[in-house]
Parts: C-alpha cells; sequence; structure tokens
C-alpha cells in the first residue's frame, strides 16, 4: 500500500475505506420536502378533526367514509411517518455512538414506523373505504 501524503485520511481510515456514505443530500431534501408537504396536509388534518369535534359516532364515521377526507388523512399519516422515520434517523446517527447500538436503533426506528404506519392505514381504510 503506497502512501498517498496529500490524503488526509487517518491510516485506519485507508484500511477501512470509510469515506463518504452520499446519502445526506438525498434525506436533508426529503425531509424539507416532507416538512412542506406536512404544511397543508396539517391544515387539512386539523380541520377534519374539527369538522368530528362534538359529533357522534355515526356521523363521525359518515363524514371520514369520504373519498376526500380519508384520502387527506391517509397522506398525512404516510407524509408524516416517512419525516418521523427520517428525522429518528438523523438523531440516531448522531447521538448513539456503539456501532451495534445504532444499528440495533436503527433497526427498531425502521419497524416502529413501519408498524405505527401500518396500523393507522389499516384503521383509516377501515373506516374511510368500508
Amino acid at each position: 500500500m503506497s502512501s498517498n501524503s496529500s490524503s488526509i485520511r487517518t491510516p485506519l481510515a485507508k484500511v477501512r475505506y470509510l469515506g463518504s456514505a452520499h446519502s445526506g443530500t438525498r434525506e436533508i431534501w426529503m425531509m424539507r420536502l416532507t416538512s412542506a408537504a406536512l404544511v397543508p396536509l396539517t391544515i387539512g388534518f386539523v380541520w377534519l378533526i374539527l369538522g368530528v369535534v362534538g359529533k357522534d359516532y355515526k356521523a363521525a364515521r359518515d363524514m371520514m367514509s369520504n373519498v376526500v377526507p380519508a384520502i387527506v388523512l391517509l397522506l398525512f399519516i404516510v407524509t408524516s411517518i416517512y419525516h418521523m422515520k427520517l428525522g429518528m434517523k438523523v438523531i440516531i446517527e448522531d447521538y448513539v455512538h456503539g456501532e451495534h447500538a445504532k444499528v440495533w436503533t436503527l433497526l427498531a426506528n425502521e419497524f416502529f414506523c413501519y408498524a405505527i404506519g401500518l396500523a393507522c392505514i389499516y384503521a383509516t381504510a377501515r373506516i374511510g373505504f368500508v
């Protein structure tokens, strides 16, 4: 292995070949995109919730069984869960220092987001499309 004097990498980094993962830019843009998408979706979600307040179960179910409110709710759920997954991934990568702990925490984050997302989508689909 030849020594390159212009390299600023440590010898251990050269052996492990640790460099840029080339994924940070995509994650930042996805966080910004989901943030921008969540602004109107949150307004729609609050509008839906305020429309249901004070109604009995049958009236609330009838309102949520329309296609437009169900789609707004599904878009809000999917976008917010994905935004949460990305945000938690960044936090875990920054603050969890052990490699095994980081891997297990990232896996737990993935499974938690998928579980919550599927439960919310199932509940919305059951009310909205039945």
